[in-house]
């Protein structure tokens, strides 16, 4: 069984469209971390605690947590508390190249086994004018997105340039989580074909009928 420890629709969609089957279960954590932190440590540490928050109030399964920060001239941007902080954010990022760090830790609920890794995308947002901006801010897009943008939705329209993993600018590096999932004896593709081999033996079945 695997949990995601997070609300966020992105990474709920991400893993939905594997075809992997989960369930979501959360529990509010702090997201403080020490003055000076790298930002590759702090997306480790927070993804860690919001999985092992959950993980120990189960008995069993495999949990996932994640967490994903922006990084401009080494200043780490998480959440824009308003819109005036999100302005903020976005005409220090429009025009240049920032940092995308996720972090993933996945738990075993039932041994304590934990695994925690991190990625890295170098993303470029074109020049953008005041005006560009404050209509961006007004589509309620960059709430709650670190980076105060969100790569998938409007601002695509603003993407000059991307290197790395795409997904992990979303906020679940793919690649990165199954190779992680593999050290507990996991594997996503072969999880996916089966699943989808079993339900396509379902549907052959009642179609005969």
């Amino acid at each position: 069984m695997l949990v995601l420890a997070s609300t966020s629709p992105r990474r709920r969609e991400l893993l939905q469209g594997l075809g992997i089957d989960f369930k979501i279960q959360v529990k509010d954590v702090p997201e403080n971390f020490p003055p000076g932190m790298k930002a590759s440590r702090v997306v480790e540490l927070l993804s860690e605690r919001k999985a092992r928050a959950v993980a120990v109030e189960l008995n069993e399964g495999l949990v996932i947590g994640s967490d994903t920060i922006v990084t401009y001239n080494d200043e780490i941007l998480g959440k824009p508390e308003d819109s005036g902080h999100a302005k903020e954010m976005l005409k220090k990022l429009q025009g240049t190249y920032h940092y995308v760090y996720s972090g993933v830790a996945v738990i075993n609920a039932f041994s304590g086994k934990v695994a925690v890794s991190h990625q890295c995308t170098r993303v470029k947002i074109k020049p953008l004018t005041d005006n560009e901006i404050d209509k961006y801010i007004a589509s309620g897009e960059p709430k709650g997105k670190a980076g105060a943008y969100a790569i998938q939705g409007i601002a695509s329209l603003f993407i000059e340039g991307i290197e790395g993993c795409y997904f992990n600018v979303v906020g679940l590096p793919i690649k990165r989580l199954a190779d992680l999932l593999k050290e507990f004896d996991y594997d996503v593709l072969e999880s996916v074909v089966n699943q989808r081999s079993q339900k396509s033996g379902v549907s052959s079945q009642n179609e005969g009928f």
